[in-house]
């Protein structure tokens, strides 16, 4: 119900001249059997409170337009966030990116003027020798495709291409707010994927975090390029318990599932299932999906170690497998959300998924922790 009244009451009008008034609530007036059901209500919209405030959070920032919302001020953002909410913020600019050696990150900013950020945001709610939960958001703040660009109708929508960073930074917001017992880090990349006499052509060879090579076949599959730096840097310095990266990756995705589930693929079945319950309770669904080693000979390349797209057969599946290769030594899971990060036509604006998703994940973790 909190979670609902927030989601109505949103209004996605920070640009407009006139901003419309949202409807107020006044009062929830809740009764209840007996004190334990009451206690549950209570937590429930506390829970539900947090949440949709999270959610609204990534929704605000997912509907801003790319000359906005740009690498630079969703790091703003992530300190901002630290300030108010006893977080603490890391950010790379593009000098400390090099020093890391993300060439594969670095490939996909290197045609716009605007500069990339590599943002870090700590929660520690629990004991400091306690390993983390590594959230890690795609945050494309706006994707043309680059040299290998997409065709112009509907394009204003890759603003949206960033929801996965939203995503990470309204989970950050729900369990700051709601102290949880549990530490998570977040780990965004930000760019913009833009084409320009500096852009990677295909064809072009990079050089991961991970020593990796990868042919660059198609500029417009520039999520995974950043991401798979993004995953070399969680296993290295934030050694987590588990990750979970969260991207409007594919396009195949929304063949595969429309814009009800989102893609979930991971290499450990107990992390997919505490994944898909917390998504199931908390009605922000996600579909298991398979991540064989059958399919990753579609990633071959004659020149690197692998090229960066499988074709078109089961390309939700294929770059899943490219992030599984840069996952490899950590528990990790993999959320396609291009299908219901954000609603399109006379509704269109973003969801703020899979944010009840995460906090449900991670108040779940929190509590089996500490009945431990």
């Amino acid at each position: 119900m909190a979670q609902t009244i927030l989601a109505a009451t949103h209004r996605a009008d920070q640009l407009k001249s006139k901003r419309e008034d949202a409807p107020k609530l006044g009062a929830v007036h809740v009764w209840a059997a007996d004190e334990a059901t009451l206690l549950l209500a209570e937590r429930g919209l506390r829970e539900g409170a947090a949440i949709g405030a999270g959610a609204g959070r990534a929704r605000e920032l997912g509907n801003l337009p790319g000359n906005v919302c740009t690498p630079r001020y969703l790091a703003d953002q992530a300190r901002d966030m630290a300030k108010a909410l006893d977080l603490k913020a890391q950010i790379y600019d593009e000098k400390d990116i090099e020093k890391l050696g993300m060439g594969s990150f670095l490939s996909v900013s290197r045609g716009s003027a605007e500069p990339p950020r590599f943002i870090v945001l700590r929660y520690q709610g629990a004991a400091k020798d306690q390993a983390p939960v590594a959230l890690i958001g795609k945050g494309v703040t706006f994707d043309t495709g680059g040299i290998s660009i997409k065709p112009a109708g509907e394009m204003d929508e890759m603003k949206y291409d960033m929801c996965g960073a939203a995503s990470v930074l309204g989970t950050l917001h729900a369990v700051a707010t709601l102290k949880l017992p549990i530490n998570v880090v977040g780990v965004i990349p930000a760019t913009e994927n833009m084409p320009g006499g500096k852009a990677t052509k295909p064809g072009d060879i990079v050089t991961s975090m991970s020593g990796q090579t990868i042919e660059v076949l198609n500029t417009d599959a520039e999520g995974r390029l950043i991401l798979c730096d993004a995953l070399t840097y969680t296993l290295e310095k934030v050694k987590p318990a588990v990750a979970v990266d969260i991207a409007t990756l594919t396009g195949a995705c929304v063949i595969a599932l429309g814009h009800v589930a989102s893609g979930l693929y991971s290499n450990d079945d107990k992390l997919a299932k505490e994944l898909l319950d917390a998504g199931q309770a908390a009605w922000d669904r996600a579909w298991h999906m398979p991540l064989w080693d059958d399919y990753q000979q579609q990633l071959s390349s004659n020149f690197a170690d692998m090229g960066n797209i499988g074709g078109r057969p089961g390309g939700s599946i294929t770059a899943a497998c490219f992030l599984s290769r840069f996952a490899k030594g950590m528990r990790w899971a993999h959320l396609d959300i291009a299908g219901t990060a954000w609603i399109s036509g006379k509704a269109k604006g973003a969801t703020g998924r899979p944010v009840p998703l995460l906090t449900e994940f991670l108040i779940r973790r929190a509590e089996a922790a500490q009945a431990a």
